[in-house]
């Protein structure tokens, strides 16, 4: 090592032996006042199959069971979670930190559209800028003493999805899917990703899975049969549920009312979480 090293090996020739790679698999600090015993990220390979309102029935679930539930937002371009708990007011700055907005329930939650001027605002940004919102979420909000975190990702496995699998510590991942045979290869991706990050996958969520007729009893499969057994087999996961089509539950998101839908459903995804 040279007696002029300045320790910083940014500033160093690259032909310098005692030179060192950054870790990009570093994990971000979470702010100094902040606790967060679980993180749970909810990922669907394709958009459109009810990522985030599975995030938000999760959150809720929880909540119910009288544990401390915190919603980070990670789709940047296309955050959902404020107006499904009917957040009105904006996320607040101080000197220590971003304090997230809080449900009427005591759910904390952060996105971008606590920070927009106005809800309609496009975030029209670059992958690397996006990610690094995603950290700054993670790492400059105050979450007190949370002990579910759930992490309502963008569609895909690009740079958010790496972002956070690589300088997050998740403890494991929900997929959502729905009933279509194009499932299949969009959960094998999801699960790749997840192996190659080295994190578990909790299990599947099979969303629209049917709808029950309220008129005659009957159950529709509107989408198609469902490929969830066969998939859960072939990779080895466990089915977590199967949610129906419920036009209610749809209306409660676009009231800003969610924490108030019925969550039978839910059950055994709270056991297992629990």
């Amino acid at each position: 090592m040279s007696e002029n090293c300045s320790q910083s090996c940014e500033t160093c020739d690259e032909t310098c032996t005692d030179r060192k790679a950054p870790d990009v698999f570093a994990k971000e600090k979470l702010h100094e006042f902040s606790r967060v015993k679980k993180v749970y990220a909810v990922v669907s390979g394709k958009g459109g199959v009810g990522k985030s309102l599975v995030t938000a029935l999760c959150a809720v679930a929880m909540r119910k069971e009288r544990y401390r539930v915190a919603v980070l937002d990670a789709d940047i371009t296309g955050p959902s979670m404020p107006k499904a708990f009917g957040l009105k007011d904006k996320a607040k700055a101080t000197h220590y930190g971003i304090l997230p907005e809080t449900s009427k329930t005591g759910i904390d939650v952060m996105s971008i559209n606590l920070l927009l001027e106005r809800d309609t605002d496009p975030v029209v940004w670059r992958g690397p800028m996006i990610a690094g919102v995603v950290k700054q979420f993670w790492s400059e909000v105050i979450w007190q003493d949370e002990d579910y975190m759930f992490i309502d990702m963008p569609p895909g496995t690009g740079d958010v999805a790496l972002t956070v699998f690589q300088n997050l510590p998740v403890d494991g991942i929900i997929i959502v899917t729905s009933p279509q045979e194009l499932v299949s290869m969009i959960v094998e991706k999801a699960v790749k990703m997840a192996e190659k990050m080295d994190i578990p996958v909790i299990g599947l969520v099979e969303n629209l899975s049917y709808f029950h007729c309220p008129d005659n009893g009957k159950d529709y499969k509107i989408f198609g049969d469902s490929h969830i057994d066969e998939i859960a087999q072939k990779y080895n996961l466990q089915i977590l549920a199967k949610l129906p089509i419920q036009p209610e539950v749809a209306a409660l998101c676009d009231q800003g009312c969610i924490e108030d839908a019925e969550l039978g459903h839910m059950k055994q995804i709270v056991e297992i979480l629990k």
